[in-house]
């Protein structure tokens, strides 16, 4: 897939005011600093789509982005801050949470896994979240550059050892370095698959 348009359309806290138009969506989620906004970028081809900041937690809105006029590309809040007061973070989980269970036009959530990090607690109960809630999802493994290729096998080997207990299929798994686009191609060819594969439906 080749990205020729990516611009900003809406941000809100109420799915209500999401676009109308029935255009699929793929949304893309994480622990705070796990390198969201600078991944967007990347896939896009567009250095300043998505706020990228030194602040976790800066994302605290659903951030639709209209990518081709073919399909939304949707930012949302980091989980997993804790700088953030409980009141501001209960009203995030809310909306994040009407969003991923209530969206009809959500085809799948790009879970990001910081790739240095052993498997973290919040991400697991996430991702267990989705399939209990039978909302689709990838695990996006970021900053593959900065560690080594026997290190990064030992974290994904930790990480499918860990699935493993829950799941009887491992979702689809992405390894991704926004520094050297490494796994842009592959996953926008996989959004255009699911893409095409909708319309044949």
């Amino acid at each position: 897939m080749k990205i020729k348009e990516a611009s900003f359309v809406i941000s809100n806290t109420d799915i209500k005011k999401c676009p109308t138009d029935g255009k699929p969506e793929y949304a893309f989620i994480g622990r705070s600093n796990v390198g969201k906004s600078s991944l967007i970028n990347m896939l896009t081809n567009n250095s300043k789509l998505a706020k990228t900041s030194g602040k976790p937690g800066k994302t605290q809105l659903i951030n639709h982005f209209i990518i081709n006029q073919e399909w939304y590309l949707v930012d949302l809040p980091g989980y997993g801050y804790a700088k953030a007061s409980k009141t501001s973070r209960a009203q995030w989980e809310k909306f994040i949470v009407d969003y991923l269970e209530k969206r009809e036009t959500l085809f799948n959530v790009f879970v990001l896994l910081d790739s240095r990090l052993e498997p973290q607690k919040i991400d697991l109960e996430f991702m267990n979240w989705c399939g209990e809630k039978q909302i689709p999802f990838s695990m996006v493994f970021t900053k593959i550059d900065k560690l080594s290729s026997s290190a990064l096998q030992k974290n994904l080997s930790r990480y499918k050892k860990e699935m493993q207990k829950y799941w009887e299929e491992l979702p689809p798994v992405f390894t991704t370095s926004s520094t050297s686009k490494f796994g842009r191609e592959r996953l926008l060819n996989y959004i255009e698959h699911i893409n095409s594969s909708a319309l044949q439906q």
